[in-house]
Parts: structure tokens; sequence; C-alpha cells
């Protein structure tokens, strides 16, 4: 008998836990469909443009190898980053990012420990942008970033007397980046972004502007 009672308490308090979390559940299903709501009453297309600098460039990964050779030291500038976006939803916003950059460095003869050479890539990278919108905060907006393209840089390899040192290949190559970044908006005009990523920079920061 006692048993009974027990089971039937436990079936009793199972009940009651699963309809008060369904009414839980109901509850926040209903609240976040009120803020969506709410977020598409309020919002308005815009077109956004943003400018950064990304560190360090990672187009040196683009250099060639070459046999008997060791590299020395990469100087790298940029890539400076410029995108336009147009932000179609609440969360959501799809455009071009380009990117502009140069690295450069020398090649050591494994036998004589002489440079013999330098090679360069002055690079520009076009990307189809899509940026997904987190949070529900109009002054700090979390976002994630989707880019891929193609890279169209000119590579040189260059002896001292400015002769050319290697053939290479000057075919375009696949360009991406993907990113987790933060948008501080300073005014319903604009402000500045920080971003953390892999592909073209690891790390990047700028302005961004909307219209």
């Amino acid at each position: 008998m006692r048993k009974g009672i027990l089971l039937g308490f436990i079936l009793m308090a199972c009940f009651y836990e699963s309809n008060a979390q369904y009414g839980r559940s109901y509850g926040r299903d209903r609240e976040y469909r009120r803020r969506q709501i709410r977020e598409f009453q309020n919002f308005k297309p815009s077109l956004d443009v943003s400018i950064g600098y990304g560190f360090p460039n990672l187009d040196k990964y683009l250099l060639a190898d070459f046999y008997n050779y060791y590299q020395g030291s990469t100087t790298r500038s940029g890539p400076v980053i410029a995108s336009i976006d147009y932000r179609f939803t609440p969360r959501m916003a799809i455009g071009v990012m380009v990117n502009y950059g140069k690295v450069s460095r020398p090649y050591y003869n494994y036998y004589t420990g002489e440079q013999d050479f330098t090679g360069s890539i002055t690079n520009a990278a076009v990307l189809l942008n899509f940026t997904r919108y987190m949070g529900m905060s109009q002054k700090i907006m979390p976002y994630t970033r989707t880019a891929i393209g193609i890279n169209t840089g000119e590579s040189k390899y260059l002896a001292a007397d400015g002769s050319k040192a290697a053939d290479t290949d000057e075919g375009s190559s696949l360009a991406y980046q993907v990113g987790l970044g933060v948008q501080f908006n300073a005014t319903k005009h604009g402000g500045f972004f920080v971003e953390a990523g892999y592909g073209k920079y690891i790390v990047a920061g700028g302005l961004k502007m909307r219209f």
C-alpha cells in the first residue's frame, strides 16, 4: 500500500514538473516571438560600410617553398579591410569584402647560408561576405562572419640584381575568412568593431558606418 502511494506521489510530481517545464518553455517561446516581432517592427534595411586593419597578414602562407632554401623573417603590411554589406533583416547581412596587403621574405641557400633572392606578394582578395548578428542590444552586437572568394595577388621572386629567381603560378587561389566579433554602436549611424578569426588575418578592428 505504501509503495503504491509513494509511486502515485512520484508520478504526480513527474506530471507536475513536466507541465511546469512545458509552461516555462511555452512562456519563453512566447516572449521570444514577441521580441522578434518588435525587432522587425522597428527594423529598417541599411547599407553598412566598414574599414579596418587586420593582423597578422596570413598571406605569408601563399609564398612558395623551394628545395635547398630556407626562409628568413617575413615582413608584412596589412591587410587593409573594407566591406559593403546590405543588412536585410535584423540578424543578417550580405555583401562584398576586399582585403589588400603585402608580404615579403628572404630565401637563403642551405649550403652557403647567403641570401639568394627575395619573395614577395602584393595581394588583393575579393570575398562574398555573410554576417550573422546575435543578441538583442542595439549598442553591443556580437556577430559571426563567413567570407569566401579569390586571391588575385602578384608574386615575385627576385635576386639582388633584379633578375627573376623563380617562375611562379600567377593564377588565382581560394580566399576565405571566418570570424567572431563584436560591433559597438556609438550612434545610430555607426561605431567600431573588433574581431578574431582565421583566413586572411587573426585579429582585426576598425570603423563601421550605417547608411
